[in-house]
């Protein structure tokens, strides 16, 4: 299921103000040269996402000496320093130009991405993924503004609705193209994926795209912020997926969970007196912005349990070859899109409560399915398509309405930021969800009681975003005469 379906709701990690599209295109100029250019670049960012999930069985047999919690920081390293800088990238691409930040963006995304296929040691491999983290935070808010900047206002929303599209294709797509060309060419075909079309990206982009910038948006990079958000969150999934070597009983654990906390704290006080926080937490003075934050990051939690997992069961239970079992995850990915736009109208007509609350009722019942119905016999038809089918539904439902009701209410010269906020909250939530997959299904002699406490946990976190969600109201107010 992809991560990147809020279609048409908020861009994401976009730190865009009502005021921030400047220098829009000659009305006589085509923006779809633009928006091809761009929205490359942002798909690769999808694709290399769910590839990785489907990657991380080859990436344990390609590092053999490294252990599982080692390599879950392939996933979590680039996920963390993505959620960190994903703002401050966004007021970066403001205040130095948004077609500059998003070349450079790109650029450091290819480089990374040709370190990660030449790594030889794991170690080598995770600074690589730090680095392509960078180059990611930086195109994709930049991304959007320049998509922005090249539609007239009237056809703005379309623009975001097919640039989100184009992210959730690709992370629809990632599961089986990436795990076929894995499977016959090696883990660093995931990276080295992303080189041709990148190339074309910057090669059309230097020539096409036109600089804009937003200096009333800019401001500096936050970097204390940014590491205090780093240490916080890597600490407390370092001591997630080392718990499961370790017991919850050591000092290492709870040393790393510790660590973390204090870290998250002290950038909790930071916030509050620095101009321009990395995270600006006065957006959560908000009552709904709160709760849909809360629900973000425990539905991104559950997500990443779900999707992780996928692999590990048709790999492990099934013994499905990696070609199969991506090829066997797509459906549910493919159904995010449709019922993502169709939520979105719902949303516009009758609010968001709705949508968070029985999506993730829906979601929850998918992980009920897999947790009753999944065995150790193979039966993809019967036992596994109606759980990936409502999961796929539920996933639909719920992420354009989480990306909607959390901007509800705010100003629109706040939408943008709190939109970016949100898009981080998950891939926070995004963190935790890997690591504690790894904890539960990363040891050897994996099993189906394993696999029944992960989606345990599906389901306990799908009620609480339901139940979360409850006080959520975002349905328009009738005008007089009763006309909405």
């Amino acid at each position: 299921m992809s991560t990147a379906a809020d279609v048409p709701q908020a861009p994401q990690g976009a730190a865009l103000s009502a005021s921030a599209v400047m220098n829009p295109a000659s009305p006589a100029a085509s923006p779809w040269p633009t928006f091809l250019i761009a929205s490359v670049a942002v798909f690769l960012v999808s694709l290399d996402s769910t590839v990785l999930f489907a990657a991380f069985g080859t990436l344990q047999a390609g590092f053999a000496g490294a252990s599982s919690a080692s390599l879950s920081w392939v996933l979590n390293a680039y996920t963390v320093v993505y959620a960190a800088l994903l703002v401050p990238a966004g007021r970066l691409a403001d205040l130095h130009g948004r077609k500059r930040v998003f070349l450079c963006g790109v650029l450091i995304f290819l480089l990374a991405s040709l370190l990660c296929g030449l790594s030889a040691q794991v170690e080598w491999l995770i600074a690589a993924r730090v680095l392509q983290a960078v180059g990611a935070a930086l195109l994709t808010p930049a991304s959007l503004a320049i998509v922005l900047s090249a539609f007239p206002a009237e056809r703005r929303a379309v623009a975001v609705s097919l640039w989100g599209a184009v992210s959730a294709l690709a992370a629809a797509l990632g599961p089986s193209v990436g795990s076929l060309v894995v499977d016959r060419l090696g883990w660093p075909w995931a990276f080295y994926l992303n080189l041709p079309l990148g190339l074309f990206s910057v090669w059309r982009g230097a020539k096409v795209l036109r600089e804009s910038r937003n200096p009333d948006n800019a401001a500096p990079l936050d970097v204390p912020g940014v590491l205090l958000l780093i240490i916080g969150v890597g600490g407390l999934a370092l001591g997630i997926v080392r718990s499961e070597a370790l017991g919850w009983r050591s000092g290492a654990v709870w040393g790393s969970v510790a660590v973390g906390g204090l870290a998250l704290l002290a950038f909790t006080r930071w916030a509050r007196h620095t101009p321009s926080p990395a995270i600006d937490l006065t957006l959560f003075q908000d009552r709904t912005y709160r709760v849909v934050n809360l629900a973000t990051l425990s539905f991104g939690m559950a997500f990443a349990m779900m999707f992780f997992g996928f692999f590990f069961f048709m790999t492990k239970i099934w013994h499905y070859s990696l070609p199969q079992a991506g090829v066997a995850v797509t459906p549910g990915p493919l159904l995010v899109i449709p019922v993502a736009v169709l939520s979105g109208r719902w949303a516009a007509r009758h609010g968001h409560r709705a949508l968070l609350v029985g999506g993730s009722l829906v979601y929850a019942l998918g992980g009920l399915w897999f947790w009753t119905m999944a065995g150790p016999v193979p039966d993809y038809l019967l036992t596994w398509l109606p759980g990936l089918l409502l999961t796929g539904v539920g996933v639909g439902m719920v992420l354009p309405a989480l990306s909607g009701a959390a901007v509800a209410h705010l100003p629109p010269t706040r939408f943008g930021i709190g939109s970016a906020v949100n898009q981080a909250v998950r891939q926070v939530g995004s963190v935790m969800g890997v690591a504690v997959t790894v904890m539960l299904l990363g040891h050897e002699g994996i099993g189906l009681a394993d696999f029944r406490s992960l989606y345990g946990g599906h389901i306990a976190l799908a009620l609480l975003t339901a139940l979360l969600c409850l006080p959520v109201r975002t349905a328009p107010k009738a005008a007089p005469g009763g006309a909405r």
